[in-house]
């Protein structure tokens, strides 16, 4: 039984916590078990790891102090409570992962002192990968000769309009210059005010939530992807287009540091529209670098295969289990 919550998309749900689930899990005699939350599941998991005595790994992908904001009851005292249990459900567990170290940092800010590891989430690297067919696939999405592409959550604290604001100035020099994105949430409607307001609606396209295959056809039609967000813990549609071998604009915030590096992206400081303008015409300009990072975005993203991250969380599951075990 699950209950729907305000997450910026419409789509999140929380279940119902019975504490009953552990008979469920009891059945296939777990050897460890692995939690992605910390409310409701998260809780059945922690219930289930006491009742069973098995190891639990729990992985915190989530920007606490961004997630409070979608609670139901605004007030700084339910913050603090909501951030005192995160810091309190991961102490309970046996290790925790972050993709990031800006998850860490903000947990220890909250008074997290558990062990912790920062293990990246996996890549389709074979669904997206660099295609031939640049010219092709622009020709079938009707995307313009000189494309900038976002994908994600539409929500305020991604600072979409930033990226907008852009597009609208680089017009002047660039006046080819298209933005698409893809994703879909409750700011859409304000992010097309933003566009008609600033004359640049017919430069900018809505794709709505597209499939996996769906996607990294966009990304290979285009030649740049911007993010601009302040909430991100990794950002896999960021890593999707590096995989895809196509360059980032992104701004120097929360995780998106740890990723955007010389080889593969440019960073900016967030909420700057003159700079990102200024770097989007630098890498219209500049074919060369911007080929050069965008083949450094395709090496770079291969580490984060999912093969590659499958191998890291065996390592990871069997220390787990022989040191729990002793």
């Amino acid at each position: 039984f699950s209950l729907p919550y305000g997450t910026g998309t419409g789509q999140g749900r929380v279940v119902v916590p019975t504490g009953l689930r552990w008979l469920r899990v009891k059945r296939f005699k777990p050897d460890i078990i692995h939690t992605q939350l910390f409310f409701a599941l998260g809780l059945e998991a922690l219930i289930a790891s006491k009742i069973l005595k098995v190891p639990i790994v729990g992985t915190n992908h989530t920007a606490v102090q961004e997630f409070v904001r979608y609670s139901p009851i605004r007030s700084r005292t339910i913050e603090n409570l909501l951030i005192r249990y995160v810091s309190w459900f991961y102490e309970k567990c046996t290790l925790v992962t972050m993709p990031s170290k800006s998850v860490i940092n903000e947990m220890r800010q909250f008074g997290f002192s558990g062990e912790c590891r920062i293990i990246s989430n996996p890549i389709d690297t074979k669904t997206f990968s660099p295609s031939s067919r640049k010219t092709n696939l622009k020709n079938k999405l009707g995307f313009s000769k000189f494309t900038v592409i976002h994908a994600g959550r539409l929500a305020r604290e991604r600072k979409i309009d930033v990226i907008i604001k852009a597009i609208a100035a680089s017009k002047q020099i660039i006046p080819e210059i298209e933005l698409i994105i893809a994703g879909g949430g409750s700011y859409e409607k304000e992010l097309r005010f933003l566009a008609r307001s600033l004359g640049v609606e017919n430069s900018i396209k809505f794709l709505g939530v597209l499939s996996k295959p769906a996607l990294a056809e966009a990304y290979n039609a285009s030649e740049i992807f911007a993010i601009t967000s302040t909430a991100d813990t990794q950002s896999l549609v960021m890593m999707q287009a590096m995989a895809c071998g196509i360059p980032v604009i992104g701004v120097n915030a929360r995780a998106l540091p740890e990723y955007i590096r010389p080889e593969n992206g440019i960073l900016i400081e967030p909420g700057d529209v003159k700079a990102l303008t200024e770097k989007i015409i630098f890498l219209h300009k500049h074919k060369n670098i911007q080929k050069k990072l965008g083949d450094g975005a395709r090496a770079y993203s291969i580490r984060f295969s999912a093969p590659e991250i499958a191998q890291q969380w065996e390592k990871i599951y069997e220390k787990v289990i022989e040191d729990y075990n002793k």
